[in-house]
């Protein structure tokens, strides 16, 4: 039954709404589109090779003309390409991608990068069913249920960022942290859920001397960092694999301990940053990089909170909830909860470092 809305404010917030849906709609959209043309290819071909028609795009890609014509229409009233003759036929209308659009979609090796974000909006999404029925019975859904879009898309996301950044700006920003790691004899890293590894190779390639010790329970993640730490050159310094950082033999083996964007995943972090307060023993430093959620809860949230909120019910709260017992941290993970977590762990404190990053809080775990 439809409500009849006698107020004009009421009216009025009404039609914002209904605007503000089919907006969100139609960037949905666009997502989708964009992680079409980046897998299939057609963005880099634009870029490396020119503008081209629906019918040079689909021959040189080996792709259907029908397809391609429709998703380049697309493309262009979302105002993501343009199109040199719109009064031209169909098949000989030319495309091409702006220069400014081409680091955002192309470039892989731009801290600007960010085509990564439609992967994993595609991946996140992907056992939505399971979602539906986390929400029914409070369980959820095992990592492994996501598909590798999720994975990879994470991946490539923050891949710049820990090659370009982690060692080379913040870690430096940590004066003795910075120091240890220059120095002899060489420190020993263990980074704690390092996926498909590029934070182990970032600081590897940043800190010749150091080893880095790469843990991850995701045999899929583990398996895609091999030829990673390979093509860089670094097998003899750095070393992931499937294993359980508990072994109580490596108990005040490391120099530096890191948890970069896990924490919040997990079913009982209060464990995980025990474990990694065991690891780095009397000497080391423990390091936590997680989601810049705001100090408390607000009704607008803070710039990045309604990407947060999306990825948790979506993927981080279902895969923190797979394991019983959980704490259900979500990703919108605040520097209270950490700190609560950390000092049931053993720590005294934690304290939030003056890294200046758009998405991420870091955290050092004071002993």
């Amino acid at each position: 039954m439809t409500a009849i809305l006698d107020a004009p404010a009421a009216t009025e917030r009404r039609d914002a709404f209904m605007d503000k849906m089919l907006t969100d709609v139609t960037g949905m959209w666009n997502v989708y589109a964009i992680y079409l043309g980046g897998q299939l290819g057609i963005y880099t071909r634009l870029a490396d090779g020119g503008a081209a028609t629906s019918v040079q795009l689909a021959t040189d890609l080996g792709l259907s003309e029908r397809y391609v014509r429709e998703w380049l229409e697309h493309q262009t009233v979302s105002g993501v390409l343009e199109v040199n003759n719109p009064d031209a036929g169909p098949t000989e209308r030319v495309f091409s991608l702006p220069d400014g659009h081409v680091e955002v979609l192309t470039d892989r090796e731009s801290l600007n990068f960010l085509a990564p974000l439609a992967q994993i909006a595609v991946g996140v999404a992907a056992p939505i069913q399971g979602v539906l029925r986390s929400f029914r019975d409070g369980g959820g859904v095992p990592y492994a249920e996501y598909p590798a879009d999720m994975r990879t898309g994470q991946a490539d996301m923050n891949r710049n960022m820990f090659l370009y950044q982690l060692g080379t700006e913040y870690l430096p920003a940590i004066p003795d942290i910075h120091a240890r790691l220059t120095a002899n004899p060489p420190a020993r890293i263990a980074d704690i859920g390092c996926g498909v590894g590029w934070s182990s190779i970032g600081m590897a390639r940043a800190y010749p001397n150091v080893q880095v010790d790469g843990f991850d329970l995701d045999d899929a993640s583990v398996a895609d960092a091999q030829p990673h730490v390979q093509a860089a050159g670094l097998s003899d310094r750095v070393e992931i694999r499937v294993r359980d950082a508990g072994d109580p033999a490596l108990a005040g083996q490391y120099d530096l301990v890191t948890a970069f964007e896990c924490i919040h995943d997990m079913s009982d972090p209060v464990a995980v940053l025990s474990t990694m307060r065991r690891m780095a023993g009397d000497r080391g430093a423990v390091l936590v990089m997680d989601e810049r959620a705001g100090d408390a809860f607000t009704a607008t949230g803070n710039d990045v909170e309604q990407i947060l909120y999306g990825f948790s019910f979506l993927h981080c709260l279902p895969v923190g909830m797979a394991d019983h017992p959980s704490v259900g941290t979500g990703t919108v993970m605040r520097p209270d909860t950490l700190r609560g977590y950390a000092i049931a762990a053993g720590f005294a404190d934690i304290e939030i470092l003056p890294i200046d990053n758009f998405f991420f809080n870091f955290y050092r775990l004071l002993p």
